[in-house]
């Protein structure tokens, strides 16, 4: 939420977003991030696929149209004159199923001087932190900045900064416009990444090779670990039902003999079973009350917060445990 709120603030003082503006979020879910625009009075669309969801925004006052995004909608929208100042897509541009309908729309709904914000995991992160276990149903792509430019390139729409985020690993947030808009100068962002990515020669085979090598080693050194820890007679369970907690426990092929289960707070999981490796889903509170020897955190990314409200777990002598991007036992 804090992310949402300080995007907003950016965004309004740095575009000057004001009452005569428009601002439209692909994939907008609840409304979470727009609602912050319409604190400060700037006029707000959400385009939601899941009428349940969009519902829920238009409660608190985020006008919602109910649809997926694509050249079609874009010109319908267009035509009901929602064209935009500022399109934002937090985490959707590796969802889409089919990325030219998707920038063809964001480049027929932008405004002349428009901008667009787009957030995605970044492809580099990825391969530099053996990150498979984020390759699941959810993203049709692994996105990098190089990609990306001649995605939108093809739209006529240039990239003219970019911002590093920690969220997911690692993450990117381009910022786009119009080719013929002179209205958004070059930021430092933009080279300093394309540098890194031709460092590492993600616009060659040469970037993604040994990346199977690495994530053979993650596979061989957890099930190593969790093999010692069952003949030295130690439980292990796990922490977060997550979606890449699940990949990592079916590409190593882990069931409950030898992660006895995995703790989540979302009682929508909890008293159920994780698909393919069947290990069930308890509450996080039976963590306190079994006292095992080690906690293996699925959310890598999360790990910092996890060791902190799971901190009692060191009370009896547990550890906490992450597989990516290598084995790390935390005393």
């Amino acid at each position: 939420m804090q992310h949402a709120s300080r995007f907003a603030d950016m965004a309004i003082a740095r575009w000057s977003l004001n009452e005569t503006s428009k601002v439209v979020e692909v994939a907008s879910n609840d409304g979470y991030l727009l609602r912050n625009f319409v604190a400060a009075n700037v006029p707000v669309l959400g385009v939601e696929p899941a009428a349940n969801v969009a519902a829920v925004a238009e409660q608190i006052g985020v006008p919602t149209d109910v649809s997926f995004f694509g050249v079609d909608t874009a010109e319908r929208l267009r035509g009901a004159g929602h064209s935009a100042d500022l399109i934002v897509g937090n985490n959707v541009f590796a969802h889409v199923p089919d990325l030219n309908d998707f920038v063809g729309g964001l480049a027929i709904l932008l405004k002349a001087d428009g901008v667009i914000s787009l957030e995605f995991p970044h492809l580099l992160k990825l391969i530099e932190g053996v990150q498979f276990d984020t390759v699941y149903h959810e993203h049709f792509s692994y996105l990098s900045l190089y990609t990306t430019e001649r995605v939108l390139g093809r739209y006529g729409l240039r990239v003219f900064d970019v911002e590093e985020l920690p969220t997911h690993g690692g993450s990117l947030r381009i910022l786009a416009c119009h080719v013929g808009s002179g209205a958004h100068p070059t930021g430092e962002g933009l080279e300093k990444v394309r540098a890194d990515e031709a460092a590492a020669r993600l616009d060659d085979d040469a970037g993604y090779e040994g990346f199977a090598p690495k994530v053979e080693k993650v596979r061989s050194d957890l099930l190593a670990f969790l093999n010692q820890a069952k003949s030295e007679g130690r439980t292990v369970v796990g922490y977060g039902a997550a979606a890449k907690g699940n990949t990592l426990l079916n590409f190593c092929g882990i069931g409950d003999s030898l992660v006895s289960y995995v703790a989540d707070l979302s009682p929508h999981k909890q008293n159920k079973a994780l698909p393919g490796s069947h290990i069930p889903v308890k509450a996080p509170d039976v963590i306190g009350q079994s006292k095992p020897d080690y906690v293996l955190i699925l959310p890598w990314n999360i790990k910092e917060e996890v060791m902190e409200s799971m901190s009692h777990v060191r009370s009896w002598g547990g550890q906490f445990v992450v597989a990516i991007p290598q084995l790390t036992i935390f005393e």
